[in-house]
């Protein structure tokens, strides 16, 4: 595979942008920033098409962040990003949206629900709300439509499909994704050191459980 092409704009007076033409482009990068970041980088913000780089301007100046984003880009291959932790997902297949979703799919719910369990999935970015992944799946060809309009009110623990992502919402919040199941999993709590459960990069299996 080739190198990452990278375009690096300034973002105000501590972070710079990377932009690249692809998801798998942004997951190659944000794997390789983090892997050889520097001191002085304060966070990395992956996103569909670009990276943000947050720094500490006292410990590395712009121009610096700038050269070594390059610097990484340049050697970084899109086939070199190495596989996150697997985190286990319990999830029943409840959702309000189940059996629609699967007809606009050309599936019936069990067969939707068998491709669901049966995909890896990772954690391209997060985003949204505080905990919110967004999951792209190995082998997941499917593009879904997002409801012609949005609910005012999805539950937290809901379980949804739109475009290519699957994704599960960590609290109560408006949202225009496909509901196919609900989870007790706590995705997002501000009280501990790792608050967020799908970090970017993580690998995530979906395990069914009946009410």
């Amino acid at each position: 595979m080739s190198a990452v092409p990278v375009v690096v704009r300034p973002m105000g007076e501590r972070a710079l942008l990377a932009e690249v033409d692809s998801l798998e482009e942004v997951l190659a990068l944000h794997a390789a920033l983090d892997a050889h970041r520097p001191a002085g980088v304060v966070d990395l913000v992956p996103a569909a098409r670009t990276v943000l780089v947050i720094v500490d301007p006292a410990a590395l100046s712009l121009s610096a962040a700038r050269a070594w984003i390059a610097r990484v880009a340049g050697d970084v291959r899109t086939d070199a990003a190495a596989p996150g932790p697997l985190v286990e997902i319990a999830v029943r297949y409840d959702g309000a949206d189940l059996a629609e979703t699967a007809g606009l799919m050309g599936l019936t719910p069990p067969q939707l629900v068998a491709r669901h369990l049966a995909t890896e999935w990772s954690v391209a970015f997060t985003g949204f709300a505080p905990g919110f992944a967004y999951l792209v799946g190995d082998g997941w060809s499917f593009d879904v439509p997002r409801l012609p309009a949005p609910r005012t009110r999805v539950p937290g623990g809901s379980v949804a499909l739109a475009g290519a992502f699957c994704g599960a919402y960590p609290r109560e919040t408006p949202g225009g994704w496909r509901l196919i199941g609900t989870t007790d999993a706590v995705l997002f709590d501000p009280g501990v050191d790792a608050p967020t459960l799908l970090p970017p990069r993580t690998r995530v299996r979906f395990v069914e459980v009946r009410s």
